[in-house]
């Protein structure tokens, strides 16, 4: 009854911080960890220890799926180079960089020990950050950045603290033997990542039925972590490699009922467990305060040693961000120079008069090649990052789950184990209400231009356009549709022609008229006339089942056609 009625009141008040949030402005898991704090502290709220095997098992994989999920290959591909330096690199550096330091301010913590704490505290969580740059609109590629560091530095992170967990055990003989283990971990999980990708996107798509098709969805996950942590691999790794192929996969294989079941399922429980966890952080200082052996080291001096990790985490973001960027902003020259290589090999194989079949697959697969890096220098030259996105990218260190979690994981052979556990805390609440409270101010002040609104709708007019084009292509043989001994009417071929060519004419209107004028275009005119038909449709269904007169399945289907036309006609998040 108690855990019931906890559950609802959390439930409750995620949902009224969530509204709140987008009132006022501030990242929802900014005002959780403030309102944790403060029921914490409340007369009669219980004290909150979570297992960290809940976090790590139950909650983090997940959570990670449904963020892998969202994640485009293309952009991943794209900024693989800034990613990898961010999620691997730079937490290695920060994790043995910050181990050192806690080894020279606590005696008697073992160096092990202590870049087993650094490894805790390293990797950055990027949902506050990214909550606030989609708000305040930054860069597209500013935002891929983030979303692809918090997806893989998790990994690093739990990976190297198991390392060091080992070393301090003496399970580990040397610095060769941790970088082995580390390197068979990655690999291992990847595989294991892979096959589970593969095995399950095949067996959803052969289910085509969007319930089963969620049951399946909501376990693979967990099909992808346990195993992998069995074979001494990262469970976290693999449950990301597992949520990237199926997303990448999921247009391909998955039908339109499925995707739109998997979104709505997995962005509900990407937020339940997301900001439920920045609500623990929270609910759980008071009863880490009151664990803390004062004799050992006092609740004050625990808390500035948590300061000066967090200031010595920031300043090494800084100075690795800066240099990242200048590398960055060199890349398309070299790039450049591999592409046009690869336009002189492509000319070559043009100017042959004849090509044998495997020359003309080389030749399509060099066309596919070009294409794609030509598209990756347009990008790069249009996208590219500037000292304003270096330092917004540097100020973007919130930590939050994973060092909630794999704090409390923390042996408890290890000297100072209750104020490591506290360290780890004050990182993640500084960085959380400091950086993240003052992360939009600093996106204001630096006037960093996010996304060109008259652009985009353009090339999403193009993009339709190029879509009708090959769409209706299909008309010129509507008989391989239909049937042979079937006759088309013209009518019914017109309406097809009209109705496919609504969508990209919608979009022109969008891109070529200004916005007080697009209220009044006729598309729009369309749109919100039909949705009045559809309400009053609806109100005449009401009535007509308040009546009885027509049977429950009959009136289940009406239903379920009014939805499905309502979908499409409304606009995501809203009525407007």
């Amino acid at each position: 009854m108690e855990l019931g009625l906890l559950g609802i009141i959390g439930i409750a008040v995620l949902v009224a911080v969530a509204v709140l949030s987008k009132r006022v402005g501030v990242a929802a898991p900014l005002i959780l960890v403030v309102v944790g704090i403060v029921l914490s502290f409340v007369p009669g709220v219980p004290s909150f220890r979570i297992p960290d095997e809940w976090i790590l098992t139950g909650v983090l994989p997940p959570l990670l799926y449904a963020a892998a999920i969202k994640t485009p290959v293309t952009d991943f591909r794209r900024n693989l180079t800034p990613i990898a330096s961010l999620s691997v690199t730079l937490v290695v550096v920060s994790a043995f960089a910050t181990g050192l330091l806690l080894h020279a301010l606590l005696p008697g913590l073992g160096l092990a020990a202590a870049i087993a704490l650094g490894a805790v505290i390293s990797p950055p969580d990027a949902v506050a950050a990214t909550s606030i740059g989609r708000r305040l609109g930054l860069p597209p590629r500013l935002l891929t950045v983030l979303e692809g560091e918090g997806l893989v530095n998790d990994a690093t992170a739990l990976v190297l603290l198991r390392s060091a967990i080992a070393a301090s055990a003496g399970a580990l003989t040397g610095f060769g033997s941790a970088v082995g283990d580390f390197a068979l971990a990655v690999a291992v999980a990847a595989v294991v990542g892979y096959a589970v990708g593969v095995v399950t996107v095949f067996v959803r798509s052969k289910l085509g039925d969007p319930v089963l098709d969620t049951a399946v969805s909501l376990a693979v996950p967990f099909v992808a972590f346990l195993p992998a942590e069995e074979l001494g691999a990262s469970g976290v790794l693999a449950v990301v490699v597992a949520g990237i192929y199926t997303g990448h996969r999921s247009a391909s294989h998955f039908d339109a009922r499925s995707r739109i079941s998997d979104n709505v399922n997995w962005r509900t429980v990407q937020f339940l467990l997301e900001n439920g966890v920045f609500l623990l952080i929270g609910l759980e200082i008071r009863g880490l305060l009151q664990d803390i052996d004062e004799s050992l080291l006092t609740v004050q001096q625990t808390v500035l040693i948590g300061l000066v990790a967090t200031l010595a985490l920031i300043v090494l973001r800084f100075l690795w961000v800066f240099p990242l960027v200048l590398l960055m902003r060199r890349l398309p020259s070299r790039a450049e120079r591999r592409t046009l290589q690869l336009r002189r090999g492509l000319g070559r194989l043009k100017k042959q008069q004849t090509l044998d079949a495997r020359q003309e697959r080389r030749k399509r697969a060099l066309t596919r090649m070009y294409q794609r890096r030509q598209a990756d220098l347009e990008l790069e030259r249009r996208e590219g990052f500037g000292w304003k996105g270096a330092t917004v990218l540097g100020w973007s260190g919130m930590r939050g789950v994973v060092t909630l979690a794999a704090a409390q994981s923390l042996p408890s052979s290890f000297a100072y184990r209750e104020q490591l556990v506290l360290i780890a805390f004050t990182v993640a609440v500084t960085t959380l209400l400091v950086q993240g409270s003052t992360l939009p101010a600093l996106i204001r002040v630096l006037r960093i231009e996010g996304i060109d609104v008259d652009t985009d709708r353009e090339e999403s007019a193009t993009l339709f356009d190029e879509l009708r084009t090959e769409g209706l292509r299909v008309l010129e043989d509507p008989q391989a549709v239909v049937g042979e001994d079937v006759q088309v009417d013209d009518d019914v071929l017109d309406r097809v022609r009209t109705d496919t060519g609504m969508r990209s004419e919608f979009e022109w209107e969008k891109a070529r008229l200004p916005e007080q004028k697009l209220v009044r275009s006729p598309h729009r005119q369309y749109r919100d006339l039909r949705l009045a038909v559809l309400a009053a449709e609806r109100e005449a269904l009401l009535a007509a089942r308040s009546r009885g007169t027509y049977s429950s399945r009959v009136l289940a289907k009406a239903q379920r056609i009014l939805d499905v036309e309502e979908t499409r006609l409304r606009p995501r998040g809203g009525s407007s």
